[in-house]
């Protein structure tokens, strides 16, 4: 269909005065056919005279002018773009070693350029059509978040698992010209796109800077499900170890040679090699958090900091749940935290049987883990959980488990927490008081249900 499906209107805004609806379509903003929500966004910045064409919902076509002042928001939202899907086959590919039995959604590929835009969805543009990247660079679409694995065009080829791709460093460089900036990454796969291949792609991606603005390596992921897949050989702990010694002083060559920190790596090589973490300068701004690179040194930080403002909370006893690979810093945190708030707070490391034991972080844990993990365990008070193991604003694991279903194979209530030092001590602040209600109450009444959702 034709223009955007307007989802909702702000209360007092310019589309509430004009008596715009949801349900309604906005068709065109200055004579502009609106193909997605960039569309949008960029043509009501554009102006502040503006013709919006809107077709209501009995079908009736309403063209509205107006001018506002000072870039006034319309108060308009919109769905989010349905996804183009990915017509790559990489090597690597997550989704290629799900189980059965997830959300549909998860199978799912996408490779779109708005959502790099919109969301900082990774991207490798071997499907940009010449009229994307022309609307790229016309719109302004920066920063995007980028792909690339390997800068060789044939090893690219095989690493995406298809062939005729525009060359990456052309692309690029096109980018580079018209001033987008790019955050890019490498999912290195041993004995593909490491040793020489990884120091020409580094090599040539920093030629590239200030465009390209930063570069994360980061593992590949391999869950227990590859059948009829290719051989890959996973990130080892002495290879992880090797790996850091060579590329963390490389980094931070890179780091005084452009000023800034520029090439990083994934928190799972220092986890999994047990080695120390870079000075939290080493991170800048952490272009690449999103990408499990500094996380651990920031969550370290955070903590530290906590902890000197903590006060007594009194004695009660939880749970704490997390993914293998974080439960040693986890657990360090969780004792200093107890020894200074007086609360049994007591982590358990949950073992991934939905995706393998080599997958060891807390955001594909699987609610069946957690119960497997659990069993035959007094939890205390509550069960707390950190929100980066369900599906945002639906309380789902990835296998479909609901926070109720956990609530009633456990029998106490289960607490979602911001996945930070700080978030987690709200949460226990929060079942303190939840606990002294519990407290109060039952010298009148017999029995109390306690909810986490009050």
């Amino acid at each position: 269909m034709k223009g955007l499906l307007i989802e909702s209107v702000v209360s007092g805004s310019i589309a509430a005065e004009l008596e715009l609806t949801a349900g309604d379509r906005l068709l065109a903003i200055n004579g502009h056919a609106l193909r997605d929500v960039i569309d949008y966004s960029y043509h009501a910045a554009s102006n502040d005279d503006l013709l919006l064409e809107v077709e209501k919902q009995d079908g009736e076509i309403w063209e509205l002018e107006f001018e506002r002042t000072d870039g006034e928001a319309l108060g308009l939202t919109f769905p989010a773009p349905d996804p183009a899907r990915c017509a790559n086959n990489c090597l690597f590919c997550f989704v290629h070693q799900l189980p059965k039995g997830l959300r549909k959604p998860l199978y799912v590929k996408d490779e779109d350029y708005r959502l790099s835009f919109l969301n900082g969805n990774y991207v490798t543009l071997a499907n940009l059509k010449p009229a994307a990247l022309a609307r790229i660079i016309a719109q302004r679409l920066s920063p995007l978040y980028i792909s690339v694995h390997a800068t060789n065009p044939l090893l690219r080829e095989k690493l995406l698992g298809k062939q005729g791709i525009p060359p990456i460093l052309e692309q690029l460089q096109q980018l580079a010209d018209n001033r987008i900036v790019m955050h890019t990454q490498v999912v290195l796969c041993p004995g593909l796109n490491d040793g020489a291949e990884l120091e020409r792609t580094v090599s040539d991606l920093a030629g590239l800077y200030p465009a390209v603005q930063s570069l994360a390596i980061v593992p590949l992921g391999l869950t227990a499900h590859r059948q009829k897949l290719p051989q890959l050989t996973a990130v080892s702990a002495d290879y992880a170890r090797e790996f850091i010694s060579k590329w963390q002083p490389q980094s931070e060559a890179l780091r005084r040679k452009l000023r800034q920190p520029f090439l990083f790596l994934a928190d799972e090589f220092y986890l999994k090699g047990g080695c120390p973490f870079p000075a939290i300068r080493e991170y800048g701004d952490f272009p690449q958090i999103e990408n499990g690179v500094g996380m651990v040194p920031l969550f370290l930080k955070e903590s530290r900091q906590l902890l000197r403002r903590v006060r007594p909370l009194g004695h009660f006893r939880a749970t704490v749940v997390t993914g293998c690979s974080s439960y040693g810093f986890v657990k360090d945190f969780l004792e200093k935290l107890s020894a200074a708030t007086g609360a049994e707070i007591v982590p358990v490391a949950v073992e991934n049987k939905l995706f393998g034991e080599k997958v060891t972080v807390s955001g594909l844990v699987g609610g069946n883990d957690i119960v497997a993990a659990l069993a035959g365990r007094e939890l205390g008070a509550a069960l707390l959980v950190p929100d980066v193991m369900l599906k945002e604003g639906e309380g789902l694991y990835l296998d479909d488990v609901s926070l109720e279903e956990l609530e009633r194979r456990f029998g106490c209530p289960v607490v979602v927490f911001d996945s930070t030092p700080s978030g987690f001590y709200r949460a226990l602040k929060e079942l303190r008081k939840q606990c002294k209600r519990l407290k109060s109450r039952k010298k009148v009444k017999p029995a109390l249900f306690l909810s986490s959702t009050q």
